[in-house]
C-alpha cells in the first residue's frame, strides 16, 4: 500500500473518531459559545447586551432572575428557568443581562450558549462543564421550541433532571421561548386526538416544561413602558430631543411596525442616533 493511500486512510479515521477536545481554558472569557462537529467552546470577547438599568417592564421577572442567579453563583441551591412569552420583550436580553451583574462580583460564573440544534450533543458540553468545578456555569438556549417530530427534547432531559448522573452541581439552564409549554397549541391538540393514549401522549411532551423550577412570564408593553424604554436609551446614549417630538415619531414608528415592544424601541431608537450622528450599539 502507497503511503499516499495510508495517508487518506489516517485523514478518513481522524473524520470518524476525531480526537478529544482538549480542556477548555475557562478564565479565558466570561462567555463561551458550544459548537458540535467538532466539539469545541469558543470564548466571546464581548457579549452583545445592554445594561441591566435599560430593561424596562420586566421588573419582577428581572429581581426572580437575579436572586435565582446570585444563589446558584454563591453555591447554594437554584433552579432552572424558562423566560417565556412576548417576542422582542427581552427575555434573552435578561439573561445576559443578569449574568453580567451577577459576574461582576463572582467571575468564575461563566455564560455557555448552546443552539437547540446542538440539544443532542448536551451530554458532551456536560462532561467538560462537570470537570472544571471550579468554575460555575449558566447554560443557555434561546428561543427553545419544539415541533411535531422533533425529538431534541430528550435529550434535554438530561440537563433538566440529569438521569441517574444528575445535573452537574455547577450547572444551571435558563432557556428563553415564545410557547409556554415549548410547542405549538395546534400540536398539543392533535396529540389529544390522535394518540392511542392522548393523555400519556401529552404528558410527555408538555411536561417537559415542568421541569423548569421557574417559569418568569413577559407580555406585551403599553405605549408608557414603550416610551420609557426609548427615554432610558436616549438617556444612556446622550441623545436630547424634546419630548413632544420623541413622542410622535416613537408612535408613528410602532404604528408602521404594527406592535410595541422592547425590539421595537430599540430599532426606533437606532433610527433615531443614526439620525442625530450618534453611534449604538
Amino acid at each position: 500500500m502507497t503511503p499516499d493511500a495510508l495517508t487518506r486512510i489516517a485523514e478518513a479515521l481522524e473524520r470518524l473518531a476525531p480526537a478529544p477536545m482538549p480542556a477548555p481554558d475557562f478564565t479565558a472569557a466570561q462567555a463561551f459559545l458550544w459548537h458540535a462537529s467538532p466539539d469545541r467552546l469558543v470564548p466571546v470577547a464581548r457579549v452583545s447586551r445592554v445594561d441591566i438599568g435599560l430593561l424596562v417592564g420586566v421588573n419582577r421577572a428581572r429581581d426572580t432572575l437575579i436572586t435565582n442567579t446570585r444563589q446558584f453563583a454563591q453555591g447554594f441551591a437554584a433552579n432552572n428557568a424558562l423566560l417565556w412569552g412576548a417576542r422582542g420583550m427581552g427575555k434573552s436580553s435578561l439573561v445576559k443581562a443578569v449574568h453580567a451583574a451577577i459576574a461582576a462580583d463572582h467571575p468564575d460564573l461563566k455564560l455557555v450558549e448552546l443552539s437547540r440544534e446542538d440539544l443532542p450533543t448536551i451530554g458532551r458540553l456536560l462532561t467538560h462543564l462537570r470537570a472544571a468545578p471550579a468554575h460555575r456555569f449558566l447554560l443557555f438556549c434561546d428561543d427553545l421550541s419544539f415541533s411535531h417530530d422533533d425529538q431534541h427534547y430528550k435529550a434535554l432531559k438530561a440537563v433538566l433532571d440529569g438521569g441517574i448522573e444528575g445535573r452537574p452541581e455547577n450547572v444551571i439552564f435558563y432557556a428563553t421561548s415564545n410557547r409556554r409549554h415549548l410547542m405549538p397549541r395546534d400540536m398539543i391538540e392533535n396529540e389529544r386526538s390522535s394518540a392511542i393514549n392522548p393523555s400519556e401522549a401529552v404528558e410527555e411532551k408538555v411536561s417537559l416544561s415542568d421541569r423548569f423550577g421557574l417559569w418568569l412570564g413577559f407580555h406585551p408593553c403599553d405605549q408608557d413602558q414603550y416610551l420609557d424604554m426609548i427615554r432610558g436609551y436616549c438617556a444612556a446614549h446622550g441623545l436630547s430631543i424634546g419630548e413632544d417630538q420623541l413622542r410622535a415619531e416613537a408612535i408613528e414608528w410602532q404604528a408602521t411596525r404594527g406592535a410595541r415592544s422592547g425590539r421595537v424601541a430599540w430599532q426606533f431608537f437606532c433610527d433615531l442616533a443614526g439620525r442625530h450622528g450618534i453611534a449604538a450599539g
